[in-house]
């Protein structure tokens, strides 16, 4: 090539690599003082959308791992609220099988321990009414199956996890009943005499000369240990049980011949038991214990209802009765990185009137009504109690279950996850350092070369002043 002094190729291409050398040289230090070697899309496209992917995922993978360890704290505490409960309920179970211990206890005894049943369940609805973890409450039923009835004599008592939400109409088929016996004829002078009154094989004393009024008040002195309540509604006399349903009994005998001046209930014995409630839930037919019907199949199962008593007192009311609406308010709990990964728990009602349930064959229809002012009354707060520590129990298993097999095997399996994730996103983005600083190295010896021949292609054109001299 000849010699010029218009253009100074040879100083262009030293430019041109030198630019280029320092580029590089630029690069390096870049990726080495930021540890990335993808700082922006041009150091690669596919990289940089491929790690920000994972960027993504990586912060949502922390975030559910953060979210199921919240979630074990939210079940250990409603755990351990149940763990008091089912302490609490072993207690009331000593409570009546002491009672039920007839040949020692007497009156007082027996008051005694049912003095400290009560207390006990109001301690069971403290603890089931302000368990919360934060402001959510916990096991008063909202934070699982909840119900409302549109009619006042309708109360609903509790739903299950297999409880659909929905609304459901509800209609009373066969009424339940209480026990109930009315007096032959009735009372319209005071009694002629003394006068024995045996209500349930509990024996009631009445004194000559009492009104129709007083011996009606007489007999309800006794109630807590008959399960009987006395009124004159229908003009004579009438008896009827506190409880509903096919196992309240009632039999009534007296040692004097009914007469307008007597209790008038005569001296053989009139025996009578309640029926229990029937009625449909969405359509379905199913037979009640006491006046509490619940579904045990369909959408519906798992619901139970408690129906009031009409006018009448000893039967509860009938025909349609609205409709009881369905909500599931189940804890959801997002332990994973994407849409939609989420676990779901039903925390029930332990509050005492959704414990022990329509256990067959007792008196009793829910753990709030148990009753231990009698021996019979005993054994059969013993058979609700049972039911009772069961709900507990079993609920407490399904806690456990979900706390180990889905939170903290989730939580596992998503820590593992995120170290798999972030190893990729390191590959794909974070500097090899070794590789680099050879790269700046080689950069850096061009950059000094690449100057030095700079230097001499520029002196190029000075060759010509000396062909001119």
């Amino acid at each position: 090539m000849g010699l010029s002094i218009a253009n100074n190729v040879s100083s262009l291409t030293a430019q041109h690599n030198l630019g280029r050398a320092n580029t590089a040289v630029a690069r390096s230090v870049e990726r080495l003082s930021s540890g990335l070697k993808v700082n922006r899309g041009a150091d690669g496209p596919a990289a940089l959308v491929i790690s920000e992917k994972q960027r993504a995922q990586i912060a949502g993978l922390r975030q559910a791992i953060d979210n199921s360890e919240k979630a074990v704290s939210v079940v250990q505490t409603a755990e351990g609220a149940l763990n008091e409960i089912n302490s609490l309920l072993v207690k009331v179970r000593s409570l009546a099988i002491d009672s039920a211990n007839s040949g020692v206890n007497d009156d007082d005894a027996l008051a005694a321990n049912q003095a400290e049943i009560t207390n006990a369940l109001d301690t069971i609805n403290r603890i089931a009414n302000n368990t919360q973890f934060g402001t959510k409450k916990l096991l008063d039923g909202s934070a699982g199956i909840s119900g409302v009835a549109t009619d006042a004599d309708v109360t609903f008592l509790k739903g299950t996890s297999e409880t659909t939400a929905g609304t459901y109409a509800v209609v009373v088929t066969t009424e339940g009943e209480r026990a109930t016996v009315t007096a032959g004829t009735a009372q319209t002078g005071a009694l002629a005499a003394d006068e024995v009154l045996t209500i349930n094989d509990v024996t009631i004393s009445l004194g000559a000369g009492l009104t129709q009024s007083q011996v009606v008040d007489r007999i309800n002195e006794f109630t807590a240990q008959t399960g009987v309540i006395a009124d004159t509604s229908s003009g004579a006399t009438r008896l009827y049980t506190q409880a509903f349903g096919g196992n309240a009994s009632l039999s009534v005998v007296s040692n004097t011949a009914s007469a307008a001046t007597s209790s008038a209930f005569g001296t053989t014995t009139v025996n009578d038991v309640g029926v229990d409630v029937v009625g449909t839930i969405n359509g379905t037919s199913f037979n009640g214990v006491g006046n509490v019907l619940t579904a045990n199949s369909g959408v519906a199962k798992g619901l139970s209802v408690q129906f009031a008593a009409d006018t009448t007192a000893f039967e509860t009311v009938d025909g349609a009765q609205g409709n009881v609406t369905v909500s599931n308010n189940s804890l959801v709990f997002q332990i994973g990185a994407n849409q939609n990964q989420t676990a779901s728990v039903t925390i029930g009602k332990v509050n005492a009137n959704a414990l022990g349930i329509g256990v067959t064959g007792n008196q009793f229809t829910t753990l709030e009504e148990i009753d231990i002012t009698s021996a019979s009354k005993a054994q059969d707060s013993i058979g609700v109690i049972d039911a009772a520590i069961d709900d507990v129990t079993n609920l407490r298993g399904t806690l456990g279950a979900f706390q180990q097999n889905t939170l903290e095997s989730t939580a596992n399996n998503l820590r593992a996850t995120l170290e798999n994730t972030v190893n990729a996103e390191s590959v794909i983005r974070d500097t090899d350092f070794a590789e680099e600083i050879a790269n700046f190295t080689k950069n850096q010896v061009l950059v000094q070369a690449g100057t030095s021949v700079l230097g001499n292609a520029n002196q190029i054109p000075q060759l010509v002043l000396s062909l001119l001299r």
